[in-house]
């Protein structure tokens, strides 16, 4: 087990215009000015450098691995390996910033290149950064026009990721390939700031800004807390960290904008924390003494991987309750090990499943949410076996025979077993990862002991479905997916939707441990391929569990909706999914729309944890929409038309007002499928013409795909010209009066307005929006 170090020195805390981000180190092969000259220099910079750079430099999926949210990120540089290799053979290694490699030194023996220059790295001695900003100066894109054909904008697009030995090369090749890439030019001031700090070297402060001592005196508390010696603490705080090793954790009370990170450290509570690096959560961290420390995050937010969780008083009281006042006995502690690891049920049986299922429906969101955020950030994986818009609700821990019968889990774990514990250093291994055997056999298992259950005689009720105890929003969470990402809010939005889940305990654990404390962004094709095949086991899983809440009648004919044409039935005979219409259901339908009845009621028991109608959306008269803007935008709501099908997966509208105030509304391309049952060919299983579009007020997803924006008198020309649209051509007319292209001269005013309203609107959430898959639309663009 490598144990590696985190260097605590670091830069200034600055809260500038649109993000802040905590003090980061300052290393060996680094100008090192004093902090009072450095620190306004470096103030201008940052700025810049968040609001053009790390917009698309900060995820696994930056072009060359390129991350700029932190200085650590720039002195490591670039890489011409892919983090994301869909034909990966053998596991890669690990490359994450501030884990796996301290030192540049380190990080150039994994491959990594310099992007800066300076008289003190000799060895680094020509400034990739500055090189690539002086190509783009000297090649301009056409404005507002689309950018050529020869800059491809593919998420997966192959990158050449230049030396600085094979730039002019590659500029000669690519002379329109400068930063920043395919998108406006930078503003002289901008451009004249960055240009002077990369012939300064690119110095960076040599200053730590202090935690306040009431903060680290919480963050004792804490530590403490989960550092307890009794072997029930011990577990206990083994399974909060498989749970909450990505969360941003911030401290009730504290600056919206200072986050921390659970880690596993070889150093105790006093000292300077020291990482050891595991390439799993479940990992062994070794056989010497380990702690679990709280880590300040100090880089740029970006929203796509900032997953908040607060920590508080009621917090650690909550873990009190939930994990140590009940009554459970440990005699040892469980190994590690993949095999440990892939069941998190047998690993921690000793503790009760009512706490571990009441600590994730406690932040159910949160945990969704890390399904398809967190640092994968290409997650087509995961969401590409999911619809592109379903609402989830959980079965109440009272109905779950996994948490009401102590037996359950102790004779079924055996089939819970998820793909990650058969670890296999062969290329292929023996293929197990993609066997379905396991879920059959847990199946029949479960359904034999809720027939042998009192259930079988009433069968599930608006009861057996958890209404968030009556405080707890988290209860109703809509999920869209973006293509290959996806959000997630509380609360049901949009109209009905085609499909929808109901998740029990082994459910929600298992693609917890699928999705991300098993994951591997590293991992070979074995590994990503049995990940998303057996999401897929838990995806149909979900929906039968929501099926047998229907009258049995419907249930068959239901299913076939959702899966259809020859090679969805063949899926389902392959996997021995049979609809099962024998459980009864306890609820008396009074529609012939039980669908729609059932998920509408379940909104009804809210009393007021969340809108029961949606005023854009899905609305009755006296209930919907009455802004001018909702009232306009009603139009293209939850509509299906030939225009639909031509928007991007998800554009965020401005509707600035005479006073130049701006509302926010994010549109969200809800797009048809006959199925999710394949892992390719997704345009061949599309619905184009069910299409529909759900529009949210404000803000959601990572990856806005494009921006329109408007005035408010020009709300019914907009939705007026949306609707007209019946081809590509038609709609790049709309694109051309009421977008805003990559290459327009108000694309970077208009993506600072946006990351601002955020930050003010929510200083705690917030974080950059991710710009790589800002769309450029063309002719060839043609979805039909």
């Amino acid at each position: 087990m490598r144990r590696v170090r985190w260097v605590r020195s670091g830069v200034i805390a600055l809260a500038i215009a649109l993000i802040s981000a905590q003090p980061f180190a300052a290393r060996a092969q680094n100008t090192v000015t004093s902090a009072e000259e450095s620190a306004g220099e470096w103030r201008d910079v940052k700025s810049i450098l968040d609001r053009r750079c790390v917009v698309c430099h900060s995820c696994y999926d930056a072009p060359c691995q390129l991350k700029l949210t932190s200085p650590a990120g720039v002195l490591r540089g670039g890489s011409k390996e892919a983090v994301y290799h869909t034909e990966r053979l053998h596991d890669a290694p690990p490359t994450r910033l501030g884990i796996d490699a301290q030192t540049v030194p380190q990080w150039r023996a994994l491959g990594f290149h310099s992007v800066l220059g300076g008289p003190d790295r000799p060895a680094d001695n020509t400034d990739l950064m500055q090189r690539y900003l002086e190509l783009g100066r000297r090649h301009p894109l056409p404005d507002s026009g689309p950018a050529p054909a020869t800059l491809g904008l593919a998420i997966d697009r192959p990158l050449v990721c230049p030396t600085p030995d094979e730039f002019d090369g590659f500029s000669r090749d690519h002379p329109l390939a400068g930063m920043p890439y395919a998108a406006a030019p930078l503003a002289e001031g901008d451009y004249q700031t960055l240009m002077a700090w990369l012939r300064d070297g690119a110095p960076l402060p040599d200053a730590q800004a202090d935690i306040p001592a009431d903060i680290q005196r919480r963050i004792a508390e804490w530590e403490g807390f989960l550092n307890s010696a009794d072997l029930r603490s011990q577990l206990m705080s083994r399974y909060l960290y498989e749970h909450l090793f990505l969360a941003r954790l911030h401290l009730e009370g504290d600056t919206p904008r200072r986050f921390f990170q659970l880690v596993r450290s070889a150093t105790p509570p006093g000292e300077a924390i020291d990482i050891i690096a595991t390439r799993r959560s479940f990992d062994d961290p070794g056989a010497a003494p380990f702690y679990y420390r709280l880590q300040p995050i100090e880089k740029t937010i970006v929203h796509k991987e900032h997953l908040v969780y607060g920590l508080s008083a009621d917090r650690m009281v909550r873990y009190q309750n939930l994990f140590l006042d009940t009554d459970w006995t440990l005699s040892e502690l469980p190994p590690y090990g993949d095999a440990e690891g892939g069941n998190p049920f047998s690993t921690y049986m000793n503790i009760p499943a009512r706490s571990r299922y009441q600590f994730l429906l406690d932040d159910a969101l949160f945990f969704v949410r890390s399904f398809i955020r967190g640092p994968v950030c290409h997650g087509e994986t995961a969401v590409d076996v999911i619809e592109d818009r379903f609402w989830v609700s959980f079965l109440d821990p009272d109905a779950d025979l996994s948490v009401t019968d102590p037996s359950y889990l102790r004779d079924g774990a055996t089939f819970l077993e998820l793909p990650v514990s058969q670890v296999d250093t062969g290329v292929l291994g023996d293929l197990h990862g993609f066997s379905h055997e396991n879920q059959a056999r847990y199946l029949t298992f479960r359904d034999a002991r809720y027939r042998d259950s009192a259930l079988y005689e009433t069968g599930f009720d608006y009861d057996a479905i958890w209404d968030g105890d009556g405080t707890n929003p988290n209860a109703l969470i809509t999920v869209f997916r973006h293509f290959d990402n996806a959000s997630a809010m509380t609360g049901f939005h949009g109209g009905i939707p085609e499909t929808a889940w109901v998740i029990d305990f082994p459910i929600f654990e298992r693609i917890y441990y699928d999705l991300v404390a098993g994951y591997d962004v590293f991992g070979r094709v074995e590994h990503q391929l049995a990940t998303r095949l057996y999401m897929d086991e838990l995806r149909m899983e979900s929906e039968d569990t929501f099926l047998a809440f229907m009258p049995t009648d419907v249930r068959k004919p239901m299913h076939a909706s959702w899966y259809q044409g020859t090679l969805a039935e063949v899926h389902t005979y392959w996997h021995r999914r049979r609809v099962d219409d024998s459980f009864p259901t306890g609820i008396e339908f009074d529609t012939d729309t039980p669908k729609q009845e059932f998920l509408l009621a379940l909104l009804d028991r809210g009393e007021g944890l969340w809108p029961t109608k949606d005023p854009i959306n899905r609305c009755a008269e006296g209930t919907c929409a009455s802004d001018p803007a909702g009232a306009a935008l009603r139009d293209l709501a939850n509509q299906r038309g030939d225009w639909v099908k031509y928007m991007p997966d998800l554009s965020v509208l401005t509707v600035e007002g005479e006073s130049g105030n701006v509302e926010l509304f994010t549109l969200v391309h809800d797009k048809a499928h006959y199925n999710v049952a394949f892992l390719f060919r997704e345009e061949a299983r599309r619905d184009l013409a069910a299409d529909t579009l759900t529009i949210i007020p404000g803000l959601i997803g990572s990856y806005p795909n494009f921006f329109f924006s408007i005035r408010d008198a020009q709300l019914n020309s907009f939705v007026a010209a949306m609707k007209d649209v019946r081809s590509q051509q038609e709609f790049l007319e709309v694109v051309s009066q009421f977008g805003i292209r990559r290459t327009s001269p108000r694309f970077w005013t208009l993506s600072d307005r946006i990351n601002q309203i955020f930050l003010q609107q929510d200083p705690v959430q917030a974080g950059l929006f991710d710009l790589n898959r800002y769309k450029d639309p063309k002719p060839e663009d043609d979805p039909t």
